[in-house]
């Protein structure tokens, strides 16, 4: 009576991945697809199936490859081809290994435990659940382990291991809740409830079947899941020995008159539920027509199962009407015909029943009973002990895999420890290089300064002694040769010239012209004693010379703008070493890079801050992209260390403007 649905433990492996979009790859889809399709003839849909797998060959061996070659596969085993069905399994595991596949290593053993337990080798099917469960847990593939561990608990609930079968769908409720598949939750709640039916845990069992139904209110299209439910549920009670509760649901099944057109057989499994309740009930009207109703349905679709159930409760019915002939022909019929399919459960129902019917051969059917109950004892007791092995085998795998990662683990451990050693190693000494370097540089830079700085004093002092010199020659000619010059004219002057007029006109010219020479003498001494200050004038012309080099070398026009406020003797020579330096690589960018036809350079003194201004109408530059340069930043280093300001402004084919502030204390 119980209805075990088995959720989908078989698979279509084209819907587990998104196949490339090409002509090619749609073409092998779409064969596929048609080989599905059970309105053609078998023929003609394994035609399909060989013209997926004939495309297939001719591309290339990867993932794509490996997973259409498992669905074809599988197809071949839908259709019945098993021969083929094993032939293309070996050859995707031979391609997997090659290609370590681990997803589709999973997939070969789903399909070979799909294979083992369709022609029911329960074991060999265990075994392959189990290797894809491993597989597929090692690549984090959660919903395809749950539905291995479905699988898994489905088999060992067959063979009565009801604790271990239990356990495992447990386990693979607490993963499709993470995963939130509400659809594969029905199933497993529905199949946990089975089992607690099956251990006479009939409360904990409706418990189960409701929470299955909660997970079924979530779905689309679940009218058909919820008969199978409703139907379920009223198994429960008529073990229970609840009748009239058995009956309400099975009564909310038939409800739905399109079921006799949909779903013959399960019209005819809780037709026949129905009068089976009712004569446990005590009700025996109009039951066996009913009983014979749901036979003749059951004939007629050759359900074989259903027919041996059919038989045996038409038997218990006529034993309780007393017709004891009938009662044991139905018995017998039902016996031989369980036999045949392979049915344990119903085969012992029915040996049951003829040794209560049939007193002549009771003690025959008992021993039968007996003999045959014991074996599959022994059946199941050897299946569970290979259950358990596989399950050692898998614990021994598991503990080998987590001794072999925390040796991983501990090899790459310590490979990092000695990387970071090495590294600091390097590091340290790369620091310590660059320490040197940069102590070493900025010796030179001190020494280039000191150097520059005594320049620069040797031309103050060379300055100086021109100065002097200028001075000396200037005295020379204002107290010596003017004084001369004058006396020689105040003589002449009181000379008594006779002669014509010509003559005396030409001599008042030549004192005329010695007294313009006077003037001219004066004047060459009085700008040769101009008093000025020596390191001013040499400072800007050091300003004004690198200018003058730097434009014949850009061959650019300046202009060289000095405010007359700043006094070059009161600046520190560090800030005017800086000063030089800054200008030179500001210069020297303007050469190398701007193009420039005409550079500005202005200096102002304004409230103890001198500011400093070079422009050019040269190409320019993007700021963003060029702002980390190291001119740029050797410049703005030098001002930063002299408390300044630094400022570079610049737009493509409109030239460049560099701007700096230092304080002068």
């Amino acid at each position: 009576m119980l209805c075990l649905i088995l959720m989908n433990c078989g698979h279509d492996n084209e819907n587990k991945f998104e196949l490339p979009t090409s002509f090619k790859n749609d073409s092998i889809s779409l064969w596929i697809t048609f080989s599905k399709n059970t309105t053609l003839p078998l023929e003609k849909r394994r035609l399909y199936l060989e013209k997926a797998h004939t495309a297939l060959k001719s591309g290339e061996l990867d993932t794509f490859y490996m997973r259409t070659l498992s669905a074809v596969a599988y197809q071949y085993l839908k259709l019945k081809d098993t021969l083929r069905f094993k032939e293309l399994n070996k050859e995707t595991f031979q391609s997997a290994l090659k290609l370590k596949d681990t997803f589709a290593l999973a997939d070969i053993h789903w399909n070979e435990a799909n294979y083992y337990k369709k022609i029911e080798v329960y074991d060999t099917a265990y075994y392959h659940y189990d290797q894809a469960y491993k597989y597929f847990e090692s690549i984090d593939e959660q919903n395809y382990s749950a539905k291995m561990l479905y699988g898994m608990s489905f088999i060992k609930g067959r063979f009565r291991d009801y604790s271990g079968s239990e356990i495992l769908i447990v386990k693979a409720i607490s993963k499709y809740k993470l995963l939130k598949e509400n659809e594969a939750l029905y199933a497993s709640y529905n199949h946990l409830a089975l089992l607690q039916n099956d251990i006479k845990e009939y409360n904990r069992a409706l418990f189960y079947h409701n929470r299955a139904l909660e997970y079924l209110d979530k779905l689309e299209n679940k009218i058909d899941l919820y008969k199978i439910s409703l139907n379920n549920i009223g198994n429960v009670y008529v073990e229970k020995g609840e009748y009239g509760k058995a009956l309400s649901y099975y009564d909310k099944v038939l409800e739905d008159d399109s079921l006799k057109i949909k779903d013959i057989e399960r019209y005819a499994r809780v037709l026949d539920n129905i009068t089976y309740c009712k004569l446990l009930k005590g009700d025996t009207t109009n039951l066996k027509q009913d009983f014979y109703r749901a036979l003749k349905i059951r004939d007629s679709t050759n359900n074989k199962a259903g027919i041996v159930t059919s038989k045996i409760h038409l038997s218990e019915y006529f034993a309780i009407i007393k017709d004891s002939l009938k009662a044991i022909n139905y018995a017998k019929e039902a016996n031989v015909l369980s036999w045949e399919i392979k049915n344990s459960k119903d085969y012992l129902k029915s040996l049951n029943l003829l040794s209560k019917l049939d007193s002549k051969n009771a003690e025959d059917y008992l021993g039968k009973y007996i003999t045959y109950s014991d074996s599959l004892q022994n059946i199941d007791r050897k299946t569970q002990n290979k259950f358990t092995r596989i399950a050692y085998e898998t614990d021994e795998y598991i503990e080998e895999t987590k001794r072999l990662s925390l040796q991983k683990t501990l090899i790459l451990i310590s490979a990092l420890v000695l990387i970071i050693i090495i590294s600091l190693v390097y590091y340290i000494m790369v620091q310590k290089s660059r320490t040197e370097k940069l102590l070493l540089e900025t010796e030179q830079q001190k020494a280039n300064e000191q150097v520059y700085i005594l320049t620069l004093k040797q031309q103050v002092k060379l300055e100086e002694e021109k100065t002097k010199e200028r001075n000396r020659i200037s005295q020379d000619l204002h107290d010596g040769i003017l004084g001369k010059l004058f006396g020689v004219r105040i003589d002449l002057g009181f000379l008594e010239i006779k002669g014509d007029s010509d003559t005396l006109k030409k001599h008042e010219s030549f004192l005329e012209e010695l007294q313009g020479i006077e003037a001219e003498i004066r004047e060459v001494s009085h700008r040769l004693n101009t008093d000025f200050n020596s390191s001013e004038i040499d400072f800007s012309s050091i300003l004004g010379q690198l200018l003058e080099n730097k434009s014949r070398l850009g061959n650019f026009t300046y202009q060289l703008d000095i405010d007359e406020n700043i006094g070059w003797s009161g600046i520190n020579e560090i800030i005017k070493v800086n000063l030089y330096r800054i200008l030179q690589e500001a210069l020297q960018n303007v050469v190398k890079y701007s193009r420039a036809q005409n550079v500005s350079l202005s200096f102002s003194f304004q409230k103890n801050n001198l500011t400093v201004k070079l422009n050019d109408n040269g190409a320019g530059f993007n700021i963003k992209k060029q702002r980390k340069g190291i001119g740029i930043k050797n410049m703005k280093s030098r001002i930063e260390k002299l408390n300044g300001r630094f400022n570079v402004q610049s737009e493509i084919d409109k030239g460049t403007t560099v701007h700096f502030t230092i304080p002068i204390h």
